[in-house]
């Protein structure tokens, strides 16, 4: 009986596995094509204020850049201390999180694309939300101490992979830029190097989604989701799908796969939302918001970013609700119960896994190998130059 129930969880989880894995490839290509053509030493000059304007380019470069909720919080730091505003820093944590496309593709695949719109529409209204709870509950004295916590560089999570900058120059244009030896090992290091800051993530979300799917029936989502009060459900889904989130501690593109699980289980529209929004609220993060910000500030910050995600949890149920874009009917989203089967899914897994071979060989024929070891170093150990 405990074999079996064993086995269920690790065949659950591996299908999940293989209906993600070619849009996974899909996503972290496109964006290591344009993260290699983005510098990050530019972006903290782009982030001096927190006006409009300026939220809005911290989102547009967020977007691109790396999709890790550690490598993003790490990143944040660096911008802040290299003179970045705070609250511009942290629009663009958010952005590089819950905007970047490899998020919403496996959105689209594994949910529908309702959740992916929702996804592009609910971030902007968080980034407004915090940068408008900043201002109140952040004080010019307690963003000076985070700046003086933040000199001090205390290590968190993927230091030296925040700190590389694998861009490249456009010099004669984009597609020659791509296509020549310095831009086909710039794609091929951010590609690579990508998958090893979510591998840990992903996998440990994939293991928690397969187990809540095979071993957690979906009455006690419901009954936990009021799924059978619809007016209460849309009131509950987005206060409690963050707390789900720091429950199970899974962060970045990882949660996707639990969301499907919860979404089949009952929770309402805007209470995925939410979950999703919620990854930079996990207890391992915050721990490192006290690194990095000091004890006042991380928890401020742990505060409002968990209240921005239930207020953009609930602006997209009502949203969407009014624009009769809120999925209707049974549920089926894909939750690692429909098996293995011969069809586009495994095609696309056969096209991009030799996609992403071909980079992964590219990486180590170079000899990029050692960058991995430096992804948990020093900032200062993490420069690198691009092999030709």
């Amino acid at each position: 009986m405990v074999w079996h129930a064993i086995w269920h969880w690790l065949d659950t989880t591996l299908v999940m596995a293989w209906q993600i894995a070619w849009s996974l490839i899909l996503g972290f290509a496109l964006s290591a094509v344009i993260e290699s053509l983005v510098p990050k030493s530019r972006i903290a000059g782009l982030l001096p204020d927190d006006r409009p304007r300026t939220l809005v380019t911290a989102t547009g470069l967020g977007a691109v850049a790396s999709s890790c909720s550690y490598a993003a919080t790490a990143l944040a730091r660096s911008l802040f201390r290299k003179g970045a505003n705070f609250t511009a820093a942290i629009a663009f944590q958010i952005a590089s999180t819950n905007l970047v496309i490899e998020l919403g593709i496996v959105l689209a695949l594994i949910i529908g694309w309702p959740f992916t719109l929702a996804e592009f529409v609910g971030g902007p209204i968080m980034i407004a939300v915090v940068a408008l709870l900043i201002r109140r509950l952040l004080t010019p004295k307690l963003i000076d101490a985070a700046r003086r916590q933040a000199e001090r560089g205390l290590a968190g999570s993927m230091e030296g992979h925040a700190a590389m900058d694998m861009s490249v120059p456009v010099e004669r244009g984009v597609l020659r830029t791509l296509v020549s030896a310095r831009g086909s090992t710039a794609v091929s290091e951010t590609f690579v190097m990508e998958w090893a800051s979510i591998i840990r993530d992903l996998g440990l979300g994939l293991l928690v989604a397969g187990a809540a799917s095979a071993w957690i029936p979906n009455a006690f989502w419901s009954h936990l989701f009021l799924a059978d009060h619809p007016l209460l459900a849309k009131a509950w889904g987005p206060i409690i799908g963050p707390a789900v989130a720091v429950a199970t501690s899974v962060c970045s593109i990882g949660n996707v796969t639990l969301a499907a699980v919860l979404w089949n289980g009952g929770i309402s529209f805007g209470g995925v939302t939410a979950f999703l929004f919620a990854d930079l609220v996990i207890l391992p993060i915050v721990v490192i918001y006290r690194k990095y910000y000091g004890t006042a500030v991380a928890l401020r910050l742990s505060a409002l970013l968990y209240l921005a995600s239930v207020v953009a949890g609930y602006v997209v149920e009502l949203l969407f609700e009014a624009l009769r874009l809120v999925p209707t009917g049974a549920r089926h989203a894909q939750d690692g119960q429909t098996g293995v089967h011969w069809n586009y899914t495994s095609v696309l897994d056969i096209v991009f896994g030799v996609l992403a071979v071909a980079l992964v060989y590219r990486f180590f024929a170079v000899g990029d190998g050692p960058m991995l070891r430096q992804m948990n170093g020093s900032p200062e150990g993490a420069q690198h130059e691009h092999a030709e």
